[in-house]
């Protein structure tokens, strides 16, 4: 019988490095056949051409459909829509998979979803039904929820969720947080490893920054980024930044920060620390500092106090290692100052971790297995929810 082949789309550092254990799973499952469509960030230099890494992990690369611009404006935003819908488009028209795997609210993954509808490919999203209030990345997972045919959540107020988006319960599953069955699939890196391969001095725990662009305010972008900056100097302390995604006023960002690291002796800069080298910092870190989701999502199983700042994450669930605060240089001060002491530290310790218990990907293959892709599947019935 002829597998089924199952395309996989990633579109930067960030989602691969969740997918990489559903990857191998799929890749090693009889009766299916993997591949991976390489889009967005993956392919430009500027952000590492990672896809360059997923080469070497030995998945499959069935496509590269370059989208972005040379521009982070909402116009070279819906240009890169636009030849993301096109790009995908003509693959799918050539190689159309029996399911197509998306994950997240990125505005690339939007356009490969929109551009398989046409296509009737069924789509399985992955991490639907969360909440970034403050991006306008909340509309692209929600619309990929209604594109999509099958949902992989990782919680159950999420699943719930996604069921109020009319969702027929059937469909989605709650699977847990893919990312964290990497606790149980990455070989970590030693701290000499860490030291040599990144040029970094961890005898002292550094603090682990990143600030991506909060699209709904991407107009504020430059003060807001000034104000963490001024708290980090502010605090002294070691810092090394991870670099922002490909958004709205990303440029920005990078920018201010490329600036601020050649003028401080404590601060690096690393641009792609991969899946090893990611997991592997973040037991070599005092705290994380920004607006990520892996504050939320990852860090807990570190105990790593997380302080998230701003309103890009308003909405998801968190546990009591998280400090927030808004973008005013006094108070991240005295968060950091807050979560690097060692009573905070010890409150971060032996937290019930409600995103899942590190074995997603067994559970989404699972799904993928027993459903075909048949008129049931691709038939979708808005599930009006009963009110009392």
């Amino acid at each position: 019988m002829k597998p089924r082949i199952i395309s996989v789309v990633t579109v930067g550092r960030s989602d691969y490095s969740i997918y990489r254990p559903l990857l191998r799973r799929i890749a090693a499952q009889p009766g299916l056949e993997l591949r991976v469509l390489v889009s967005g960030m993956h392919l430009e230099e500027k952000f590492g051409m990672t896809v360059d890494v997923i080469a070497r992990d030995g998945f499959p690369i069935a496509a590269r459909i370059p989208v972005l611009q040379n521009e982070d404006t909402p116009q070279a935003v819906a240009k890169a829509m636009g030849l993301g819908v096109a790009g995908f488009g003509d693959y799918f028209a050539k190689e159309p998979p029996d399911m197509l795997v998306v994950l997240g609210d990125r505005f690339e993954m939007f356009a490969a979803a929109l551009a398989a509808v046409p296509f009737n490919i069924p789509i399985l999203h992955l991490h639907g039904g969360e909440l970034s209030e403050g991006a306008m990345d909340d509309r692209f997972r929600h619309g990929l929820t209604k594109m999509s045919h099958l949902h992989g959540v990782a919680t159950e107020v999420y699943r719930q969720r996604v069921i109020q988006l009319g969702e027929e319960p059937w469909r989605v599953i709650h699977c847990g947080a893919l990312s964290l069955d990497n606790l149980h699939d990455i070989q970590r890196l030693s701290r000499a490893e860490l030291e040599t391969r990144f040029g970094l001095d961890l005898r002292t725990p550094p603090l682990l920054v990143t600030l991506h662009p909060t699209t709904s305010e991407y107009e504020q972008a430059g003060p807001q980024t000034d104000a963490l900056l001024t708290a980090l100097r502010e605090v002294n302390l070691p810092v090394i930044f991870t670099m922002p995604n490909a958004d709205m006023a990303g440029q920005v960002i990078r920018a201010r920060i490329a600036e601020f690291s050649a003028s401080c002796p404590k601060a690096r800069c690393v641009e792609n620390f991969g899946p090893e080298g990611y997991f592997s910092i973040l037991g070599e870190v005092s705290a994380m500092i920004g607006n990520s989701s892996s504050g939320l999502l990852e860090a807990p199983s570190f105990a790593l106090p997380v302080v998230n700042i701003g309103n890009r994450q308003k909405g998801r669930l968190r546990a009591g290692n998280v400090i927030d605060v808004p973008f005013d240089t006094a108070e991240i001060a005295a968060a950091i100052r807050k979560a690097v002491s060692p009573e905070f530290r010890a409150t971060c310790r032996g937290f019930e971790h409600f995103f899942g218990d590190g074995h997603a990907a067994e559970k989404i293959v699972e799904l993928i297995i027993r459903t075909p892709s048949d008129a049931r599947l691709l038939g979708k019935t808005f599930h009006d929810l009963k009110h009392s």
